[in-house]
Formats: C-alpha cells, sequence, structure tokens
C-alpha cells in the first residue's frame, strides 16, 4: 500500500535516447509496458493520466513497475506497423535489460504488439492484446482517418467531435458529438503532443494493416480481450484472429464497446490472472 500511494504522488516521466516518451509509475521488480492506441500517441495528461493511474492500480500492488511508452519521434512516412514493432523490441533491448513481464498492448498498440510477438518473442515474458484483431472495420477506418486529420492540423476541438464518435455513432447524433466535442477535447486531449507527420504515418499503418500471415508465425501465448460491441474489431475478425494464432486464449467482455472494455477495470485483474497460471 505505501508504495502504491508514494507512486500515486510521483509519476516519473522523461524520454528515452530513441525519442520515445514515456510515464512510469511503480518501483517493483517486475515491468509491465503499455503499448497505447493510436493514431497518435503521447504521455496521458490530465484526466487521461489519472484514469490510467486507476487502471494500472492492480499491477503495481502486485509488484510490477508500469512504463506507457510512446511510438518513437520523427518516423519516416513509410514507416509500418512491423517497423514500430522493431522500434520497441530495441527499446526493450537497449532499455530494460532485453526482457519486459507483461507487454500490455492497447488497440493501436495491439496490432504493433502482434508484430512484436512474431518478431521479437524473447522480448517479453507474457503478452496480452486489447480490443485488437487481424484489421481494422471500414468504419474504423473512416472514423480514425478523419481523427487524424483533425490532430495533424491542429484542431483538437474537430478531434475531439470524431473522438465522440467512438461512443456514439451514426448520422442521428452528429449534433450531439458536436456539442460534446470540445469537452472531450478539453478532458482527453489538453496537453497532447501529436507531431503531424507521425499521427499521418501512424494512420496509414492502421488502415493498411492486416495481420493474417504474420498470425501463424507467433509462438509464445497470447491473451486476446476483446469487446463483444467493439465497431472497430467485429467479433468474426477477433474470432478469426484467435484462431489463427497458435496458443491464444480469447476472453470476451459481453456488451462492451472499443472504449468500455479498453477502459474495463477487469483488464489488469484478467492479466494478471493470466500471467499467474502461466
Amino acid at each position: 500500500m505505501g508504495k502504491a500511494a508514494m507512486v500515486d504522488r510521483e509519476p516519473r516521466n522523461g524520454t528515452f535516447p530513441n525519442g520515445m516518451d514515456y510515464l512510469s509509475w511503480g518501483n517493483g521488480p517486475k515491468t509491465v509496458l503499455f503499448i497505447q492506441g493510436g493514431p497518435g500517441s503521447s504521455v496521458p495528461q490530465g484526466m487521461l493520466r489519472r484514469m490510467f493511474r486507476r487502471q494500472f492500480d492492480a499491477f503495481l500492488h502486485a509488484g510490477y513497475a508500469v512504463w506507457i511508452v510512446t511510438r518513437r519521434r520523427g518516423m519516416p512516412p513509410e514507416h509500418t506497423v512491423a517497423d514500430m514493432a522493431d522500434d520497441y523490441a530495441r527499446l526493450i533491448a537497449g532499455e530494460f535489460g532485453g526482457r519486459i513481464d507483461i507487454v500490455l498492448a492497447e488497440s493501436f498498440g495491439g496490432m504493433i504488439g502482434q508484430y512484436l510477438a512474431a518478431r521479437h518473442p524473447d522480448s517479453f515474458g507474457d503478452i496480452a492484446m486489447v480490443v485488437t484483431a487481424a484489421e481494422l472495420s471500414d468504419w474504423g477506418k473512416d472514423v480514425d482517418s478523419r481523427m487524424a486529420q483533425a490532430l495533424a492540423g491542429g484542431d483538437t476541438n474537430g478531434a475531439g467531435t470524431v473522438f465522440a464518435e467512438y461512443l456514439l455513432p451514426g448520422r442521428r447524433l452528429a449534433w450531439l458529438r458536436r456539442l460534446i466535442g470540445p469537452a472531450i477535447s478539453r478532458r482527453l486531449l489538453s496537453g497532447s503532443d501529436f507531431p503531424r507527420q507521425d499521427v499521418l504515418t501512424e494512420v496509414q499503418g492502421e488502415v493498411s494493416f492486416d495481420s493474417r500471415a504474420v498470425l501463424p508465425l507467433i509462438r509464445r501465448p497470447v491473451l486476446l480481450i476483446c469487446g463483444g460491441s467493439d465497431r472497430f474489431f467485429p467479433r468474426d475478425v477477433a474470432q478469426e484472429t484467435a484462431g489463427l494464432i497458435p496458443d491464444c486464449t480469447l476472453i470476451w467482455y459481453e456488451g462492451k464497446g472499443h472504449i468500455r472494455a479498453a477502459s474495463s477495470g477487469r483488464v489488469a485483474p484478467d492479466v494478471l490472472e493470466y500471467a499467474g497460471r502461466r
């Protein structure tokens, strides 16, 4: 309890030599690397930081140090999701002694996690992929492309309005999204640093992403957590993804969409239980 309380007051943040920013809590002997969603990655600020801190509390109490690490800055425009996985593998080799105990990869980060698992299996002990799959839905590609264009153009209110579509899809609710978009921007995007070209590079990698050919190459066990009502990664694609990974444990959060499944308080306990069994 004492350690967790101390960490709550004193998060650590900075930049690794390769240009990847980080935010970290905890000083336990074991490590969790959190690869966040996108497009765009930044060190969480304000309300978003507090949300992540609560989500990771179970890891901290279990003796883990938690690291949120962004994509590296200044990625070339042709940088692929596989290249981003290589970036994380080099980071693990150079800054974490070659191995992370648990990789927790969410949404776009889960796309990266699929390639990390296939190409760098010795870089982690366990890997959990949350609200991700082999391919993004057409709806998801459209929404995230508009989100990326808004972020790249510095239109944070517009980005907040698009983000509202994650929660309130459909033309009928467009007026409500326009109304609450600025509030979402202030609460979730305030202080975020999204380098313009990097956001566009990420969304290009996301739109063209299809990991079906690489999934059978994963030789390590994988925990896959999916929302039963996720419009970004529909059930049939998630089922197919689990079937293509040779050793995959699939957990459904029934009735939950993308955001609600990703932010569920069940994630950390489910990941810890899975790692404990192994």
